[in-house]
């Protein structure tokens, strides 16, 4: 897969969590969810984690964008 189809997969993700309202949900779907979001979760952050500690093992800083 190119650089370029791995940016637009990690920004389409970064939308559609965008887009994720768990205030908005009930509170019965939220708990018939809850296993099932929470995996997702751990996923995410094992991840993100993951692909953070190479671009710092190459030496380079990791920074929040500046808001315009």
């Amino acid at each position: 897969m190119s650089t370029n189809e791995v940016m637009a997969r990690l920004q389409a993700t970064v939308s559609a969590l965008g887009d994720v309202d768990v205030s908005a949900w009930p509170e019965d779907t939220l708990k018939e969810q809850l296993g099932e979001l929470s995996a997702a979760l751990v996923a995410l952050d094992s991840m993100l984690s993951r692909v953070a500690d190479e671009v710092r093992a190459r030496g380079l800083r990791i920074e929040e964008p500046v808001p315009a």
